[in-house]
């Protein structure tokens, strides 16, 4: 009889202990989801195909970057979801032969086209996507000189150490955010 009982409170305590469990995942994968909200999915698809640029980068880089507020304008100048310096707008819309106001980077579509575009160009241009990620942040002509260094990058293509901390940290939380996209948007 006893070890009847013994056996109906353990049986309770693993449906208490399951129950516990599935609460906590399912608070944890909230809190994830709030982290890294999926904006503006329709157009980073549609950019993305069209710029060759893995969906789960671009959706990194714009929450990176932004945060999602299409708003946003840096220090720098950098303005919109993709954070674009008024420059680089100007220049990447001599592959597009557009001729916009700096204005239009406020427009989610505009923002996150030219962001995809220059994503494509600079994964072209340096075939590594944490390179690439890194000319993003902190322009191509500062990254193609680290590659020339060989303290830097023994092999011209892929950067071992990324010299200024702030491009370094960025590298490392657009990559994050990239891994924790792919398991949002991952089906189970």
């Amino acid at each position: 009889m006893r070890a009847k009982a013994n056996f109906k409170l353990v049986a309770i305590l693993l449906c208490f202990a399951v129950v516990v469990c599935g609460i906590s995942a399912a608070l944890c994968i909230s809190a994830v989801r709030f982290a890294y909200p999926v904006k503006y999915d329709d157009l980073v698809a549609k950019y993305s195909a069209e710029y060759d640029v893995p969906h789960n980068l671009l959706m990194a880089v714009i929450r990176t970057e932004s945060s999602f507020d299409p708003n946003a304008v840096s220090s720098a100048g950098a303005v919109g979801l993709t954070q674009i310096t008024p420059e680089t707008f100007s220049w990447l819309q001599t592959k597009t032969g557009e001729k916009l106001n700096e204005t239009a980077l406020q427009d989610e579509d505009t923002a996150i086209k030219y962001g995809a575009l220059f994503l494509g160009i600079l994964l072209d241009e340096f075939e590594n996507t944490e390179t690439a990620v890194a000319a993003y942040h902190a322009g191509r002509g500062r990254v193609n000189s680290w590659l020339k260094d060989k303290s830097i990058s023994p092999d011209g293509k892929t950067l071992k150490e990324i010299p200024v901390p702030e491009t370094a940290h960025y590298v490392r939380k657009v990559m994050r955010a990239v891994n924790i996209y792919e398991k949002i948007n991952s089906k189970p």
